[in-house]
C-alpha cells in the first residue's frame, strides 16, 4: 500500500491535516473508468490563480495557471507544475487556513472530463500534451507545453494553449471575466471565504466521504422539494403586471425619506412564482423564461405559495455588470444574476399599498429561503444620504442610483416616487438608418438615431463607435429586412440624405454619450447593445427634470446638516471625478481637461487594442502643456487603481513597478493626473521579452521637408515589403512618420533590436545623402534619422491616437498608406478631427488583427544580407 501512496507523498508531506480540511492523498482508483476526471478551482492565496487538474493513473496531475485559461489560441498562459493531488480533491471547495501551504480560498471553477489525442504517459514525459475537453465552461482542443528549462530551475513551467476550433475566441478573458461562480455551487469567492452556504453547497468534509454528503444532501433536499411542491402546487400563478418606473432628475434626494439604491444596468423582469410553474417577463409582458433558466430553477425553490418578484437580471462577471455583457452571456449561456428590488404580491396577497420599505423587508424574508445563491440576490439600500450614495455608486463605476420614497406603494407607470440619477448620459435611442462604410469588411459607418415625440420621430444625431465585429453582422442582418425608400424621420439634415441608407424604425438601441449638442444631436456617443425588451414607439427623449422641494428636502424627523459633496455630474467620467475640468490644456485650441478625459473615453476602443497592457510611461503636465511637464515611468503610491502595476526587472538586476492600462477608466485615470502623453512598450506585460510589433521611427531634421519624409516612409514600406513583412503608418503629432511592423510576438528583443539597426543601417548606408542610422545632432543636419531604438526592451514610443503635449494638442494618428500621401504635415489632425474620423468609420488600422506575421530566421537572414 505504501508505494501505491508514493506519487501523493509531496502532497502529503506540505501539508496538517489537523489544520486543513483538505483530503488526504491517498491513490484512489478512477470513478469512471475510461473517462478521466479534470476540473479547475480557482484559488486566491499568495495571489489568485487557477489550478488545472487531469486525472491520470489515480491522481490529480496538476498545474497552477498564473493568468487562468484564455480561449484565445494566441495567449500562452504560463502554467507550473505542482505536485500531485488526490482524486478525492476534486471535490473540494472551501478556505485552507492562514499560514498552512496554498492558504486562501478555493472554488470549484469548471468540472468535466478529458480525452487524450495521445499517450498521457509519453506526453508528460516528452513535454507536450494534447487532449479535449468536456466541461461546464473548459471545451475544445488544448494544450500543455513544456517551456525548455532554463540553468537552476526547479520547477516545471509549462505553457497552456487554447487550440484553433469552433470553441476558440478572440476575446480570450471573456472564459474567466464572465464566470465568476462555482459550477457546483453558484458561490463567489466572497462568499466562500465567509463560509456562506456551506450546508447548501455539499463539498467535501473531512468527517464524510464526499459520496456520503452528496447523498444524504441530495436526499434531504428531495424531502424537502416534496413537501414544498405539495404545499405550493395548488397556487395560482401571479398575472404579469406593468412595472413601476422612476423619473429622471439631476440630482439625488436628500433625507431619510428615500431608499437609495443601485442602478442596473440589465433588462427588467417581471417574476412570477407559483410552486415549481416560474415566469420572467420583461418590461413589456414578453415570457422571457427560456433565456433565464437558471434564474427560473432558483426562484421555483423559494419557499411560498406564490410570488410576484419585480428585478433586474444582469451579467455576472469580475468586471461588475453591463449591458454590452448581458447581451453576450444571453448568446453564450454565461452567467446572469437577478437582483430582486420589489414584491407585489406574495401567497395570493396584493401587497403593492403597502409601503416600500415594508414590501423589501418581506421580500429579503422570501430570499433568504433560497439560502446563499449568486443567481438570485436581494437589492440593498441606503437610507437617506442621496448623495454620498451616488457619490460611491460612480466611483465603483455603475450606471447611477434608483432613489425611491420609503412609504409609497407600488404604481405601474412613470412616478416621482422612483428617481433615477445617472452617473453619465445614457438612454435609448431609435435606428431609422445607417450611413454607408468604405471600409472592406464593415456594412456600414454609422447608425442614424431618433426618439419619437407626438408621434414623429426627431432625428438625434449619429453614432459610429461601440460596434464589435460580431454586433456589426448582427445589426447588417437585421437592416436587410427593414430597408425603406424614405427616411423615417420628421427631418434630417441636408448632408445626411446624400449617402444614407433609410430603414423601418422599430429597433431600439441603447448608447452611452458625453452631451447633446446644441440642435440637439448626440455627441460621442457609443452603442451599448440593442434593446429587445422595449418597444420603438415608447422611445422618448430623456430630459432631467430639476429634483423639486419635494425630492431634494428632508423628512420632518432629519435635523441633521447635509454635508456631502457634490454629486457625480458633469465634472466626472466614467466614474472618475476630473479635478479643474475648466483648465485649458492646450494654447490655440481651448481644449480644456474635461474635454481631454471625455477624448479618452471615446478613443479608447480604437486605442486600447495597441497600448492597453503594455508597460505605459506617461507625460505628465499638471498645469496644462503650456507649463512644466514631466516623464514618469514607475508607478508611485496613491495613484488611482485603474493606473496598474506590474514588477519588472531592469538591466540593472533592480526590479520595480512600472504602469500600464487595461481599460478606458485607465487612461481617464491617466488624464486626472495631468497626463497628456503616452508612451508604450513594444511588448506586453504578460509576454515582456517578445514584442509585438517594430517602430521605425523617421526623425527629420529640421531643415527636411514633408513631402521628403513621406517618400522615406513609402520607400522603407517597400523595403520591408520586399522581405514580407507588412506594414501601417502613423503621424506622429509631431514632425515624424512610424513606420510599424505588426508582429506575432515570437522573436525576443536582442533579435528585434538587431534587425531594425540592419534595416536602418541598410538604408543609410546606400543614400548616406537623406539618411542617418546614429543619434549625433552633428550627423542629422539636412538628413532624416531612422530611429531604430524604439526596438529595444525598455524603449517606448508614442501610443496610437495619443495627444501631444505641443501647442494646439496635436494628435498621433494611425493612417492609410494611400491617405499619407496627401497629407501636408504630420501634425494635422487633432481631437475633433479623431471624433470626427471614429464617427464616420474611418478606420486606416481595421485590419490590423489579420496580420500574422513574426521574424523568422528567413527574414532575419535577409535583413542582415
Amino acid at each position: 500500500m505504501a508505494a501505491r501512496e508514493q506519487p501523493l507523498s509531496e502532497y502529503n508531506r506540505r501539508r496538517d491535516f489537523t489544520r486543513t480540511r483538505e483530503p488526504k492523498g491517498t491513490v484512489a482508483p478512477a470513478e469512471h473508468p475510461g473517462r478521466n476526471r479534470f476540473l479547475v478551482q480557482k484559488h486566491d492565496a499568495t495571489r489568485l490563480h487557477y489550478d488545472f487538474r487531469l486525472e491520470w493513473q489515480g491522481v490529480l496531475k496538476s498545474w497552477a495557471v498564473t493568468r487562468g485559461p484564455s480561449l484565445n489560441p494566441e495567449d500562452k498562459r504560463l502554467a507550473v507544475r505542482t505536485e500531485d493531488h488526490p482524486l478525492a480533491y476534486g471535490d473540494f471547495e472551501g478556505t485552507i487556513p492562514e499560514g498552512e501551504y496554498g492558504g486562501g480560498t478555493v472554488m470549484l471553477w469548471d468540472t468535466g472530463w478529458w480525452e487524450p489525442d495521445e499517450d498521457p504517459e509519453k506526453g508528460l514525459k516528452k513535454g507536450k500534451l494534447t487532449f479535449r475537453l468536456y466541461g461546464s465552461r473548459m471545451k475544445g482542443g488544448w494544450a500543455l507545453v513544456r517551456m525548455r528549462p532554463r540553468d537552476g530551475e526547479k520547477r516545471e513551467n509549462w505553457l497552456l494553449v487554447k487550440e484553433t476550433d469552433e470553441v476558440a475566441d478572440e476575446d480570450g478573458e471573456s472564459l474567466i471575466r464572465d464566470n465568476v461562480t462555482s459550477v457546483v455551487t453558484g458561490r463567489t469567492m466572497d462568499e466562500i471565504a465567509e463560509g456562506k452556504g456551506e450546508k447548501r453547497a455539499r463539498i467535501w468534509h473531512s468527517n464524510k466521504s464526499t459520496a456520503a454528503n452528496v447523498k444524504a444532501g441530495a436526499v434531504a433536499d428531495a424531502g424537502e422539494r416534496r413537501k414544498s411542491s405539495t404545499r405550493k402546487s395548488s397556487a395560482r400563478l401571479p398575472a404579469f403586471r406593468a412595472p413601476q418606473l422612476a423619473t429622471l432628475v439631476t440630482k439625488a434626494p436628500g433625507g431619510d425619506a428615500w431608499l437609495n439604491e443601485a442602478k442596473f444596468d440589465g433588462y427588467r423582469l417581471i417574476c412570477a412564482v407559483a410552486g415549481e410553474r416560474v415566469r420572467c417577463y420583461t418590461r413589456n409582458g414578453l415570457d422571457w423564461t427560456e433565456k433565464f433558466p437558471a434564474i427560473a430553477s432558483a426562484l421555483a425553490e423559494l419557499d411560498c405559495k406564490s410570488a410576484l418578484i419585480d428585478g433586474e437580471v444582469v451579467a455576472l462577471s469580475d468586471a461588475g455588470s453591463n449591458f454590452s455583457a448581458l447581451q453576450k452571456a444571453l448568446r453564450t449561456g454565461a452567467s446572469t444574476r437577478l437582483y430582486a428590488f420589489d414584491l407585489i404580491e406574495l401567497d395570493g396577497k396584493d401587497l403593492s399599498r403597502k409601503p416600500l420599505a415594508e414590501r423589501k423587508e418581506r421580500l429579503r424574508a422570501l430570499l433568504d429561503t433560497l439560502g446563499t445563491t449568486a443567481t438570485v440576490q436581494y437589492s440593498e439600500h441606503v437610507r437617506g444620504n442621496g448623495e454620498h450614495v451616488l457619490q460611491a455608486i460612480c466611483k465603483a463605476g455603475q450606471e447611477g442610483i434608483i432613489a425611491k420614497e420609503a412609504n409609497a406603494p407600488y404604481r405601474s407607470g412613470r412616478t416621482r416616487s422612483w428617481l433615477k440619477v445617472k452617473c453619465t448620459k445614457r438612454q435609448e435611442f431609435v435606428i431609422g438608418g445607417y450611413t454607408l462604410s468604405t471600409k472592406k469588411g464593415r456594412p456600414f459607418a454609422s447608425i442614424l438615431l431618433g426618439t419619437f415625440e407626438n408621434g414623429k420621430l426627431i432625428y438625434r444625431g449619429g453614432v459610429g463607435t461601440g460596434f464589435s465585429q460580431a454586433t456589426l453582422e448582427e445589426l447588417a442582418a437585421a437592416f436587410a429586412k427593414r430597408k425603406r425608400e424614405t427616411p423615417p424621420f420628421d427631418a434630417v439634415p441636408r448632408e445626411r440624405t446624400r449617402d444614407s441608407i433609410w430603414l423601418k424604425p422599430d429597433l431600439v438601441a441603447e448608447v452611452d454619450f458625453a452631451e447633446f449638442t446644441d440642435d440637439g444631436h448626440i455627441r460621442h456617443g457609443s452603442f451599448q447593445g440593442l434593446r429587445e425588451d422595449k418597444e420603438a414607439k415608447a422611445v422618448k427623449l430623456e430630459t432631467p427634470q430639476p429634483a423639486s422641494a419635494k425630492t431634494t428636502g428632508r423628512s420632518k424627523a432629519s435635523t441633521k446638516t447635509d454635508t456631502a459633496p457634490p454629486a457625480k455630474g458633469d465634472d466626472d467620467v466614467l466614474g472618475i471625478r476630473i479635478s479643474h475640468p475648466d483648465r485649458i490644456l492646450f494654447g490655440g485650441q481651448g481644449i480644456t481637461k474635461i474635454d481631454l478625459a471625455r477624448y479618452y473615453a471615446v478613443v479608447a476602443e480604437r486605442m486600447l487594442p495597441f497600448a492597453a497592457d503594455h508597460p505605459v510611461s506617461l507625460v505628465r503636465c499638471p498645469q496644462g502643456g503650456q507649463r512644466q511637464c514631466f516623464f514618469q515611468k514607475h508607478a508611485n503610491e496613491g495613484f488611482p487603481e485603474a493606473i496598474r502595476e506590474v514588477p519588472i526587472t531592469e538591466s540593472s538586476g533592480e526590479t520595480e513597478n512600472y504602469m500600464y492600462l487595461h481599460d478606458a477608466e485607465g487612461l481617464v485615470a491617466a488624464v486626472q493626473m495631468g497626463t497628456l502623453e503616452f508612451h508604450i512598450w513594444g511588448s506586453r506585460i504578460d509576454r515582456l521579452e517578445k514584442p509585438d510589433r517594430l517602430v521605425f521611427d523617421l526623425d527629420p531634421d529640421p531643415s527636411v521637408d514633408f513631402a521628403t519624409v513621406k517618400a522615406a516612409a513609402a520607400a522603407l514600406r517597400r523595403e520591408l515589403a520586399g522581405i514580407g513583412l507588412k506594414t501601417v503608418a502613423m503621424v506622429t503629432g509631431g514632425k515624424g512618420v512610424h513606420v510599424i511592423v505588426p508582429l506575432r510576438p515570437h522573436a525576443e528583443w536582442e533579435e528585434a533590436k538587431g534587425f531594425a539597426r540592419a534595416i536602418a543601417q541598410s538604408f543609410a548606408d546606400r543614400d548616406p545623402e537623406h539618411f542617418v542610422a546614429t543619434m549625433s545632432k552633428a550627423k542629422r543636419k539636412g538628413k532624416i534619422f531612422i530611429d531604430w531604438l524604439r526596438n529595444d526592451r525598455g524603449a517606448t514610443a508614442i501610443a496610437p491616437y495619443s495627444t501631444r503635449a505641443r501647442a494646439g494638442g496635436p494628435v498621433a494618428t494611425p493612417v492609410g498608406w494611400d491617405e499619407l500621401e496627401d497629407l501636408d504635415a504630420a501634425n494635422t489632425f487633432h481631437i475633433a478631427d479623431i471624433v470626427e474620423r471614429i464617427d464616420a468609420g474611418t478606420d486606416p488600422w481595421a485590419e490590423i488583427g489579420k496580420i500574422s506575421q513574426s521574424l523568422t530566421k528567413k527574414i532575419l537572414g535577409a535583413a542582415v544580407g
